[in-house]
């Protein structure tokens, strides 16, 4: 049977994105500071990279450490830790992907602009990110239907978990106050197209979240959360192509992205707790993030192709524990980006 109950230690690491919340009062564009607030900047090939020493200072952590490969930052509030070469950051134990990997340079350890400013600042300011305003509007896009049944499995099928999660959430962001849209409400085909003109059909300030399940091999396992790719950033796990380098219109909201997605990553594996495999928050160039003309994530719940993943996936718990992972994630991060700070000086 699934358990939700939490650990004490888990419960304490899963408190990231609160403690985050909270952390710093700095200025808005840590990406167009960097000419002019002391950044120690090296160039590797055609990339600009910054180094942790200057991120330390900017951001107010008070210590880094370098032994090895390893490397950590940390502050009160926050512990985040790196490997050099290495292309993941866990902060607070939430794992992100980072565009570029970790490069040294001397005694001096750094991270490229990029990751900077489309990862970590968004993360640790959400409260300073110029276009995510108080919302209302809750799109909830159930992914595949219809003729596309999505992943399946003995036990049921993408496109109907996808649906009943959905359905699921409704009435319990109705109860926090959201108004909610459903791009489908009935086991109906939609194209991405269609989904992304639903969704842009919106007027009013609203985050999109796609839900999904997903399949892979059998050993493959966990959740896993995307935003959009920043332009110059390929897909997940796909070589940069020369498109990679235009602008989607849902890259207005690229550091949006960011903070909704870490929000609700990290309060769906609180909800869910100790046991469940962390495959990180990615960036992806999905037709339905890349469209969106508002803050956007596509939510994998965990894998169908995985036998016990599959169990869990069918159990009325573990969809309930989704749901009010992502319910509790959108309250905060509604909270976050509502709170603009009155001095945005460092």
């Amino acid at each position: 049977m699934f358990s939700l109950r939490l650990p004490f230690l888990r419960s304490a690491v899963f408190m990231t994105f609160y403690l985050i919340m909270g952390f710093g009062a700095c200025s808005s564009g840590a990406y167009a500071q960097t000419k002019n607030a002391g950044w120690d900047m090296i160039k590797v090939g055609n990339k600009e990279y910054v180094s942790l020493e200057s991120i330390k200072r900017f951001y107010r952590f008070t210590k880094l450490t370098l032994q090895g490969k390893n490397v950590v930052l940390e502050s009160q509030k926050v512990v985040m830790k790196l490997e050099l070469g290495g292309h993941e950051c866990l902060m607070n134990q939430i794992k992100f992907i980072l565009s570029d990997a970790i490069v040294s340079q001397g005694s001096s350890v750094y991270m490229s602009r990029m990751d900077l400013a489309k990862l970590l600042d968004p993360v640790l300011r959400p409260s300073f990110i110029k276009n995510a305003d108080h919302f209302r509007t809750v799109i909830l896009d159930a992914g595949h239907g219809g003729k596309d049944a999505g992943a399946t499995n003995s036990l049921g099928s993408e496109a109907a978990y996808n649906l009943k999660l959905a359905q699921r959430l409704k009435p319990l962001l109705e109860q926090k106050g959201f108004r909610v849209k459903m791009v489908r409400e009935t086991d109906r085909y939609y194209t991405l197209q269609e989904r992304v003109n639903i969704a842009n059909a919106v007027k009013e300030d609203a985050v999109f979240v796609s839900l999904h399940f997903n399949s892979g091999g059998s050993s493959a396992r966990g959740i896993e959360t995307f935003t959009l790719s920043p332009p110059g950033v390929s897909h997940y796990g796909a070589c940069l192509k020369a498109s990679d380098s235009r602008s989607c219109a849902g890259n207005e909201h690229d550091s949006a992205n960011m903070a909704l997605a870490t929000a609700l990553h990290a309060s769906v594996l609180r909800k869910l707790g100790s046991n469940t495999f962390d495959r990180g928050i990615k960036r992806a160039r999905f037709s339905v993030l890349s469209g969106v003309r508002h803050p956007a994530v596509l939510f994998e719940g965990g894998f169908m192709s995985h036998a016990s993943e599959a169990r869990l996936i069918a159990n009325e718990s573990y969809q309930a524990a989704l749901a009010r992972g992502i319910v509790d994630a959108l309250v905060r991060y509604r909270y976050a980006v509502g709170r603009k700070p009155s001095n945005q000086s460092p």
